[in-house]
């Protein structure tokens, strides 16, 4: 059955009852250069422990490899855009900065619901695809949403590999659906980064190797989030006082002039109390209990004290001193006495 650009219009209307801000369709395949891409990534290792991107390659290459019925991937965003500037918390180094994403809701609840719910109803809605198969995905299946976001028209991908759009800026969560009916697509986001090298300028740790490349390894957001390890003195300073993740090759961006705050209520700022005395003295108990609805709990506990350890190294906060010896003495993980260790030296240090 031939859809015409109508259709796609009313599936376009329809995904505005369920909150998405846009919606685009493409084909569920991407290119040779782009599966080359993520290849030439792995083979330099940029990806560090994320071990998974590695394994999951075949699949993850394009969607046609995931669910080889795919005829159509609808593409959905959702802006979570802040009300400030997250880089002007970084000043307050007494306190500790989440990334905007993690501030809210676990927006992979949130959309996922939303996508259920919205695949549901434009099934049902529509007689001609009322019995199309179809499979949602928020982040965590092996797709590479970024790219083919980019193919659908939502925006493109800029010099730090994150998708900018000219409507909302740096701030889209995305989603997909993949459908096994082949419906009208809509033209690729041309690259609008020109001669801004921003992003890459910005880099605390330079983790952005040259434009369009990240080496994992050395960005704040992986570091924080994904590495288990002790972190790397070398990128501990830099680290400054963020303790999940990093949105500063992101909140530099100058399409950000255009973005707007968020409507979906549950992604605002749930207003943690982030003062790094109080972080530092959560338990695994009571780290769960604060961070049971955001994304900071996938972590756990001790990582998270980890990254706070350094933030307090950071700090210049002599009082925190007390608190960090505590840790030192009778902590159980490694990683927290680790920094901890680190940290109570960097304040003790008078040079």
């Amino acid at each position: 059955m031939e859809f015409d650009s109508n259709f796609s219009q009313e599936i376009k209307t329809l995904s505005k009852e369920f909150s998405f801000d846009i919606c685009k369709i493409t084909r569920p395949f991407l290119g040779k250069n782009i599966q080359e891409n993520l290849r030439k990534y792995l083979n330099k290792n940029f990806h560090g422990d994320m071990y998974w991107l590695n394994e999951t390659f075949t699949r993850r290459k394009s969607p046609d490899f995931l669910w080889h019925d795919a005829k159509s991937a609808i593409l959905l965003g959702i802006n979570y855009g802040p009300d400030e500037n997250p880089i002007n918390k970084l000043l307050n180094v007494r306190v500790g900065n989440i990334s905007v994403y993690a501030l809210g809701e676990d927006y992979h609840k949130v959309i996922k619901g939303k996508l259920k719910q919205f695949s549901s109803k434009l099934c049902s809605k529509f007689k001609e695809i009322k019995n199309a198969e179809v499979k949602v995905f928020v982040d965590t299946a092996p797709i590479m949403e970024k790219p083919l976001a980019q193919q659908a028209g939502i925006g493109w991908q800029g010099k730090h590999t994150n998708l900018v759009s000219k409507k909302y800026g740096s701030w889209l969560f995305l989603g997909s659906i993949l459908i096994n009916k082949t419906l009208p697509y809509d033209e690729p986001q041309a690259d609008h980064c020109g001669n801004c090298n921003s992003c890459i300028e910005v880099c605390p740790t330079k983790a952005i190797v040259r434009p369009y490349q990240l080496d994992s390894r050395k960005c704040i957001s992986y570091l924080t989030i994904e590495f288990k390890g002790k972190i790397p003195e070398k990128f501990r300073k830099k680290i400054g006082n963020r303790i999940f993740g990093c949105d500063d090759c992101l909140a530099i961006c100058p399409w950000n002039k255009f973005a707007k705050k968020t409507n979906e209520i549950r992604l605002n700022d749930r207003g943690y109390d982030l003062n790094l005395s109080h972080l530092l003295s959560l338990n695994d108990k009571t780290f769960k209990k604060m961070f049971s609805k955001s994304p900071v709990k996938r972590i756990g506990r001790d990582m998270f004290i980890r990254n706070c350890c350094i933030a307090a190294g950071n700090s210049k906060n002599q009082n925190l001193k007390t608190i960090l010896r505590k840790l030192i003495e009778s902590d159980d993980s490694d990683i927290v006495k680790d920094s901890a260790s680190w940290a109570l030296r960097n304040l003790e240090d008078k040079t």
